[in-house]
């Protein structure tokens, strides 16, 4: 009769052993792994536990050393399949996170592995980063990889040709052993693929043919990547998930995509949304539609700048979708009037239910159909209301002006005030950063050009914590939830951040008090003007703390002044929510 001591061991082991499908998880331990030493209870645990299927080291920090010996023990681990290694290199030095990768991958193949998922989002390893799992992508361990996620890495085009040059070679060797890499899930969003690492990815998934899903949003890709994209994914037939939302299609790569769809039999999940389709691309997606895609699900083309009677073709051509939970027309030029049609236009097919909200969509035309003389006349009465605002900030009527959102501005100026306008524009002068920076305004913005982050960081010295905060807040003053504008203040901040947190002489401390002084959330000694509105900040800073460059022990402070009551926090109560979401996920 066993002694009871070995029978509790053998209960324990057996526990061990069924977690989760054989899943090993030290996922959000916030362990600092430098040395080998303070890896041992991780390795521990590898080697004691039979049957390793899933590992997951995300929300850690693995340095060279302690991923060293972590891998020693994975070369004993030929069942694992499953490597979640998302976010697991906080706060390293780039030239750290290759030589630590090539160690772990290096195991995994000396181990027979034959992985079925990789997911190395979230780790800011930058184009050369790609370098370190280079190897293992080419390797027998990748052959039967299914799932493959580099969300965030900062890949950039680099590490984008890098990758798709990677995947070419693994399925030509895969294919040469008689079992084809057979890809079904691709997650690159979030790394400046732009359209040359885009179009080389193209041309990798055109040789693969199995994917299901691709996810590449916001990679600054314009036509021709898109274009790319779409050619490649009509011999992807199995296709039932599409997101490229945040990138530019414009007219041209909005109508490749159609094509494309027009073969594509799968397809459950388009999300174009901020994709800049417009009218005549949403025209020739909803053509697309109308024709097939009979197991569509969810259809997003939000913030596209699709006037109204295109918008009601997209609602006219999913008539007989069975299926579809959600059409997304946000943030597109309906006007109240053409709202109301779309309602009535779904609701006739009994599909009112399926609408998302059209809380952005009220007004008929962006600014940018009108002079730009006559927005300059708008922004200075815009920053007269702000004024009064700030002395009658008990009115019901304007805190719920301010509710709805600076962006709302537009629809709410009379429509009269304009046409009665004298319709002799002046040449606009050509705007420079200091003008922009005295006056902003989001047409200066998006005026400065496509170099615009560049320059604006340029004149900053960020050695002067107040200077950068002050530029901050007058970029993040113009922010509007539409593509161009978004885009130039995401770019224009992340070019002025990136600058500051990875300058030896900023401090980063002082920038996070400096700031929620300015936005009110924190008293000081000098008497400080708080700006008026704190919708801008609050959506950029959203933006913001995302990004690899910022420093994660700064979320906390953060996150506790946004959380406090705070009377200017009311008026935004969308935006701080949102932030508050995204530190907690941090």
């Amino acid at each position: 009769k066993m002694a009871s001591e070995d029978i509790t061991k053998l209960a324990e082991s057996l526990a061990k052993t069924k977690v989760g499908g054989g899943q090993l998880s030290f996922k959000g331990q916030s362990l600092k792994l430098n040395t080998a030493e303070d890896a041992e209870e991780v390795i521990k645990q590898i080697e004691e536990f039979d049957g390793l299927e899933a590992l997951c080291l995300e929300g850690n920090t693995v340095g060279v050393e302690a991923a060293k010996v972590i891998a020693k023990a994975l070369e004993k681990k030929s069942e694992l399949k499953r490597c979640h290694w998302s976010d697991m290199f906080t706060g390293r030095v780039r030239s750290e996170i290759p030589p630590a990768l090539i160690s772990l991958g290096d195991a995994l193949i000396t181990a027979g592995a034959q992985l079925v998922e990789l997911d190395l989002s979230d780790n800011a390893f930058g184009p050369d980063g790609v370098r370190g799992f280079e190897a293992l992508l080419k390797s027998p361990a990748c052959y039967t990889l299914q799932e493959l996620k580099l969300n965030n890495c900062g890949m950039g085009i680099g590490g984008g040709k890098i990758l798709a040059a990677a995947l070419k070679g693994c399925h030509r060797k895969s294919s040469a052993q008689g079992k084809p890499l057979a890809l079904k899930i691709f997650v690159a969003g979030r790394n400046r693929l732009e359209n040359d690492g885009a179009t080389a990815l193209a041309e990798a998934f055109g040789i693969i043919g199995t994917l299901e899903e691709v996810h590449m949003p916001q990679n600054g890709i314009n036509h021709p990547g898109i274009t790319a994209l779409a050619q490649t994914f009509a011999i992807n037939p199995l296709l039932k998930v599409i997101n490229l939302n945040d990138n530019t299609f414009t007219e041209k790569g909005a109508v490749a995509m159609a094509e494309t769809l027009k073969a594509l039999r799968q397809i459950e999940v388009i999300n174009f949304g901020d994709c800049l389709v417009r009218s005549k691309g949403a025209v020739a997606i909803a053509d697309a539609v109308k024709e097939g895609l009979h197991k569509l699900k969810e259809l997003n083309l939000s913030f596209c700048e699709i006037k109204r009677d295109a918008a009601l073709t997209v609602a006219e051509a999913i008539e007989d979708k069975a299926g579809l939970e959600k059409l997304d027309l946000n943030g597109n030029c309906l006007g109240e009037e053409g709202c109301e049609q779309l309602q009535e236009i779904l609701e006739g097919f009994n599909m009112g239910a399926v609408l998302g909200s059209l809380r952005y969509a009220g007004y008929q035309s962006l600014n940018r159909n009108f002079s730009d003389r006559e927005e300059e006349e708008e922004d200075e009465e815009e920053e007269e209301e702000d004024e009064d605002e700030e002395e009658e900030e008990d009115e019901e009527e304007q805190q719920q002006l301010k509710e709805r959102g600076q962006e709302e501005k537009e629809s709410l100026t009379p429509k009269k005030r304009i046409d009665s306008q004298d319709s002799t524009t002046v040449p606009s002068p050509p705007v420079d950063v200091a003008t922009f920076l005295a006056f902003p305004s989001p047409e200066k913005l998006l005026r400065l050009g496509p170099k615009c982050s560049v320059l604006i960081a340029q004149q900053v010295d960020t050695a002067d914590v107040e200077k950068v905060v002050t530029t901050l807040l007058r970029i993040s003053s113009v922010f509007k939830d539409e593509a161009p504008v978004k885009t130039a203040v995401h770019e224009t901040t992340d070019a002025l951040m990136r600058k500051a947190f990875t300058s030896a002489t900023f401090n980063s401390d002082a920038f996070v008090t400096s700031l929620l002084v300015h936005m009110g959330l924190l008293k000081s000694e000098e008497k400080v003007k708080a700006v008026p509105s704190l919708y801008g900040i609050l959506m950029t800073l959203n933006h913001m703390v995302q990004q690899d460059y910022f420093p994660k022990s700064l979320a906390p402070v953060l996150s506790a002044f946004v959380t406090k009551p705070n009377r200017a926090l009311d008026s935004c109560s969308f935006a701080r929510h949102m932030l508050l979401q995204t530190l907690h996920q941090l």
